[in-house]
C-alpha cells in the first residue's frame, strides 16, 4: 500500500536531511575500525593541544634542578606570595560581590533617579585596566597628592603630625582591584536578576519579608550559580593581575614569576612558582564548581518584570542612587579626572610621534589577536555542532579553560615551548648543512599572538557558543534541502545570525588585549612596545605624570568598544538604550 503523496514528500525531505550530515561513527563493526576520525574531533582536539602545550611544558620544568634557589625561595619569600594572593583573592571576591550583586539588584528590581543612566555607566570600569586604577590613585592620595594636600592647609598639621592610610599596601590592592573588577559580578548578577519572577518575590513580600529580607532570602540564592560564577571569574583576574601588584610592591605569585625569570635568571624556579600558581587556578575552580553544584533556575514569568519595577523616591531614591554611583565615580569617573590633570602638568610627558606609534602597535596586535581567535573559534564551533554526539564540544569547552591561566604563567610556557621549536628547528637545518636558523618565533608577533590565543580563546568561544545555541538547527537543514554545501550552510545562514555575536566577540578581544600587560611584558619584540608596556615602565620609574597620557589612551581606546557592548546587549534584553 503506497503512501499518500505529501507523505512521501516529507520522507524524501528527511531522507535528504539525514544524508547531508555524517553518519555517526559505528562501535563494534565487524572488519573495520570502530574508531573513525571526525573532523570536529579532530579541530578540537588540536585545539586543546596548543592551548595545553605552554601548562605541559611548564609542568616538564617542575622537576629541574635550580642549584638552590628553589629551597632558598620556599624558606624566605613563598609563604609569603601564597598568602598575599589568598588575602587578595579573599578581599577583591567579597568586594565584587558586595558592589557587583547589589547595585545589580537595585538597577534592575527599582526606579529611582539616575537608574537607567547608571544602569550601564557601572560597566564602565571594564575600560579601565587595574594598573592604571593605581596609578591614579598613588599620585591622588600620596603625600604631595591633592588630598593630604588639603588635609594640611585646613588643619595646619605637618605631614608627620597625622596617619594617612597607605594605598601602597595590600589593603589599596583589594580596593583598586576591587574597583576594576566588579562589573565581570554586576553584569552576571544583573542578566540573572532580570530573568528571574516577580512572583517568587511578591510571594515573599506577602510572607512578610522585608525588601532586603527578599534579595537576601530569595534573588540573591536564586541568582547563586551565576554570581558564583561572576566572582571566581573576578578572584581568577585577581591572581593573575601584574601591573597592580607590581607596582604597589606586593609579593604574589604573578610578581614572584616575573622577577624569577628576569631578576634571578631561573626559568626553572619561574616555571615551578608558575605550576604552583596554576595549582591555586585549579583549586579556585574546583571550590567554584561545587559550590555551584548541579543549581539550574528556571522562570516562565519573566514579562512581569517590567509591570512591577518598585519606584524609590525621596531619600530612598538618593540613597539608591548614591550607592550605585559611588562604584562608577571610585572605579570611571574620579581616576580619570585625576590621569587628566596629570597629563596636562606632566613637564616631561610622552610626545604626540611616541603615543601615535604606542597606539598604532597596540591597536595591531588587538586586530591581529581578534581575528585569530575569533576565526579559530568560529571554525571550531561551526565544525563541532555537525558532529551531533561527539567529544567536540567538550574538548572546545577545555580549550576555553586557557582564559583561568594567569598572563604570566602563560607567557613563561610560551617562552619555553617557542625556545623548545626554535631549537629544534635550527638542530634540523643544521642538520641539513646550513648555517641555522637562529630564533624563528622567538621575540615576534607570532610568539604573542599564539599567548593571546591560549589567553583569551574563551573571550571569543563564549559569546560565539551562546550565540550558536539560538540558531535551531531547522535553519541549517532548510539550507542543505535547498541545495546548500556545509560551506554556503555556513557563509549563509550561520554566520549572518551570528553576526551580533561575532561583533561581542571582536570587541570583547579587543579591550583585553589592549589591557594586557604580563604576557606582553614577557613576550613583546624588541623595541615593540604598547600603551600597557610603556605605561608600566614609567610608573615603575617613578614618572607617574608621564604615566598619565599612555594610560588614558588605553581608557580611550576601551571606552568606545564597552560603550557599544553595553548599547548591544540592551538591545538584546529589549531594553531601550540611553541617548
Amino acid at each position: 500500500m503506497r503512501a499518500e503523496p505529501r507523505a512521501e514528500r516529507d520522507l524524501e525531505i528527511m531522507s535528504t536531511v539525514r544524508q547531508s550530515w555524517p553518519a555517526p561513527a559505528r562501535v563494534g563493526t565487524s572488519g573495520r575500525s570502530s574508531f573513525r576520525l571526525r573532523p570536529g574531533v579532530t579541530l578540537a582536539g588540536l585545539l586543546c593541544l596548543v592551548v595545553a602545550a605552554p601548562l605541559l611544558a611548564l609542568l616538564g620544568f617542575v622537576g629541574q634542578p635550580t642549584e638552590g634557589l628553589w629551597s632558598h625561595l620556599a624558606s624566605t619569600v613563598l609563604p609569603e606570595y601564597a598568602r598575599n594572593s589568598a588575602l587578595l583573592c579573599l578581599g577583591v571576591g567579597l568586594g565584587s560581590l558586595a558592589l557587583g550583586a547589589g547595585s545589580g539588584w537595585l538597577v534592575t528590581m527599582y526606579r529611582f533617579p539616575g537608574q537607567r543612566l547608571l544602569n550601564w555607566a557601572l560597566v564602565l570600569p571594564l575600560a579601565m585596566p587595574a594598573y592604571v586604577l593605581a596609578y591614579a590613585y598613588t599620585d591622588f592620595l600620596q603625600v604631595s597628592g591633592p588630598v593630604q594636600t588639603l588635609l594640611r592647609d585646613v588643619t595646619g598639621w605637618g605631614w608627620r603630625d597625622y596617619w594617612f592610610p597607605n594605598i601602597r599596601s595590600l589593603g589599596g590592592a583589594v580596593f583598586v582591584l576591587t574597583a576594576a573588577l566588579y562589573p565581570y559580578v554586576y553584569v552576571l548578577a544583573r542578566a540573572a536578576f532580570a530573568e528571574q519572577s516577580m512572583c517568587a518575590l511578591e510571594v515573599s513580600r506577602t510572607l512578610g519579608c522585608t525588601p532586603f529580607a527578599a534579595f537576601r532570602r530569595v534573588g540573591l540564592p536564586l541568582a547563586r550559580p551565576v554570581i558564583a560564577a561572576g566572582v571566581a571569574f573576578a578572584m581568577m583576574e585577581t591572581l593573575a593581575d601584574f601591573g597592580a601588584v607590581a607596582y604597589f610592591e606586593l609579593r604574589t605569585f604573578t610578581t614572584g614569576i616575573y622577577r624569577a625569570w628576569y631578576a634571578l635568571g631561573s626559568p626553572a624556579a619561574a616555571a615551578q612558582l608558575a605550576s604552583l600558581l596554576l595549582l591555586l587556578v585549579c583549586v579556585l575552580l574546583v571550590v567554584e564548581a561545587g559550590a555551584r553544584g548541579q543549581a539550574r533556575f528556571n522562570t516562565l514569568t519573566i514579562h512581569l518584570f517590567q509591570k512591577h519595577r518598585v519606584v524609590l523616591t525621596g531619600w530612598r531614591g538618593w540613597l539608591a542612587c548614591t550607592a550605585c554611583a559611588l562604584p562608577v565615580l571610585v572605579g570611571f569617573v574620579l581616576p580619570a579626572i585625576v590621569l587628566a590633570g596629570m597629563a596636562l602638568d606632566s613637564a616631561d610627558g610622552v610626545g604626540l610621534s611616541r603615543i601615535v606609534t604606542l597606539t598604532g602597535n597596540t591597536l595591531l596586535l588587538g586586530g591581529l589577536a581578534s581575528v585569530l581567535i575569533v576565526a579559530v573559534a568560529i571554525g571550531g564551533l561551526i565544525v563541532a555542532s555537525r558532529e551531533s554526539g561527539s567529544h567536540a564540544g567538550r574538548l572546545l569547552r577545555v580549550a576555553a579553560l586557557g582564559y583561568a591561566v594567569p598572563g604570566a604563567v602563560i607567557g613563561v610556557g610560551v617562552l619555553i615551548v617557542i625556545g623548545l621549536f626554535d631549537h629544534a628547528v635550527d638542530g634540523a637545518a643544521k642538520a641539513l648543512g646550513s648555517a641555522g636558523t637562529g630564533l624563528v618565533l622567538g621575540g615576534t608577533i607570532g610568539a604573542l599572538l599564539y599567548a593571546y590565543l591560549v589567553r583569551f580563546f574563551a573571550v571569543g568561544f563564549n559569546p560565539l557558543q551562546a550565540g550558536m545555541a539560538k540558531i535551531a538547527p531547522a535553519f541549517g537543514d532548510a539550507a542543505r534541502v535547498l541545495g546548500c554545501r556545509p560551506w554556503g550552510v555556513a557563509t549563509r545562514v550561520l554566520l549572518p545570525l551570528l553576526r551580533p555575536s561575532l561583533i561581542s566577540a571582536c570587541l570583547l578581544v579587543l579591550v583585553d588585549v589592549m589591557k594586557e600587560l604580563p604576557a606582553t611584558l614577557i613576550l613583546r619584540p624588541f623595541n615593540f612596545d604598547t600603551l600597557a608596556v610603556e605605561a608600566f615602565q614609567l610608573a615603575t620609574t617613578e614618572r607617574l605624570a608621564a604615566a598619565a597620557l599612555p594610560s588614558l589612551v588605553i581608557v580611550a581606546a576601551g571606552l568606545a568598544p564597552v560603550v557599544l557592548l553595553c548599547r548591544m546587549l540592551d538591545r538584546g534584553r529589549g531594553v531601550a538604550p540611553v541617548a
